[in-house]
């Protein structure tokens, strides 16, 4: 059990590198372990593309056979039809470790349990079942299951794809040093930036605040990713904003000033950045935080002067930074 523990926890660890970017998808993470050897660990990277459990199969077998497949393995069909090519019982001796159950509909991919099951694997271990009627039984589809292992940390990995199926899940970016400075021109590493802006390129709507707009004059748009910009909603009482800054000129987004939050009400992704007084204003909504903590300190006055009780989920480093994920308690 202890083994299966760790190998687990490899999965969810691979998994929260991903956790928001694979939107409208849940975060899945997977490892693929032969006769007590590790082979590959994987994670589901993107809508529409191979889900984890492909991925760390293709990756295993590049690693069993020493020989790279000749497509991408993010395309989900061709990866799905080169391994149900392989020869019988290729993974006979395969324990594959998975945090989500396995998907047994057909949709933008293939069924990932129809493929397990067919492969042959000697046993599959999963953390938590698909909360999604109609993509659930996976489990039903295998043989030799054992389910539950860190089930608790898996549901905390689900907690967005559970929110943004029935209302907006509200991310709140934080950057800051330290010593919780947030002023003083940009904080975070390169590798930061990439992530906040890989996180704006999959989200519905970013929000920020007036103030910001005014004083910071933002652009908001996804330049370290060559993405598409998000579309913005400038939540403000009042409509006095320079037209000319670089926020209005991105081609191909829309923008609205609105002190509106019904929208929050619709299932989506949600991203917001802004300072201390759009944190208080939005302080009911925000489901979780995400800081990025950059090692310096400053004596810039900026700060978010607030009361907020949080739990730390998960934490990882992003490059020199220390990236949190963190969500709001007892409010």
């Amino acid at each position: 059990m202890k083994f299966d523990e760790f190998y687990m926890q490899l999965a969810l660890n691979e998994a929260w590198k991903y956790q928001g970017l694979t939107y409208p998808n849940p975060a899945v993470g997977a490892v693929l372990v032969e006769e007590g050897k590790l082979l590959s660990v994987a994670a589901h990277q993107k809508a529409g593309t191979s889900h984890a459990e492909v991925l760390v199969l293709i990756a295993a077998y590049e690693a069993k056979s020493g020989q790279k497949v000749g497509f991408d393995p993010k395309n989900a069909q061709m990866s799905h039809d080169f391994l149900l090519k392989l020869p019988p019982n290729f993974f006979a001796q395969c324990t594959i470790y998975v945090t989500l159950e396995p998907c047994s509909h057909q949709g933008k991919t293939p069924s990932c349990a129809s493929l397990i099951s067919r492969l042959q694997l000697q046993r599959t271990v999963i953390a938590t079942r698909d909360p999604i009627k109609g993509h659930d039984g996976g489990i039903e589809m295998l043989e030799n299951v054992t389910f539950g292992v860190l089930r608790e940390k898996a549901e905390r990995l689900l907690g967005p794809f559970k929110i943004w199926q029935k209302r907006a899940f509200v991310l709140f970016k934080v950057a800051q040093t330290s010593n919780g400075r947030i002023g003083g021109g940009y904080l975070s590493s390169k590798a930061s930036l990439h992530h906040v802006h890989q996180l704006r390129e999959v989200c519905d709507t970013l929000v920020i605040g007036g103030n910001t707009v005014r004083e910071d004059r933002p652009t908001l748009d996804c330049r370290f990713t060559r993405g598409k910009a998000p579309d913005v909603k400038i939540y403000s009482r009042k409509e006095n904003f320079d037209r000319e800054i670089p926020l209005f000129k991105v081609e191909g987004r829309d923008v609205e000033i609105t002190d509106d939050l019904s929208f929050l009400e619709r299932p989506s992704f949600v991203l917001v950045e802004g300072g201390e007084g759009m944190l208080r204003e939005m302080q009911k909504q925000i489901d979780w935080l995400l800081f990025y903590q950059t090692p310096k300190l400053s004596t810039n006055a900026l700060s978010y002067n607030i009361d907020m009780n949080l739990e730390f989920l998960h934490t990882e480093s992003m490059d020199v930074d220390m990236m949190i994920w963190s969500r709001q308690i007892g409010y």
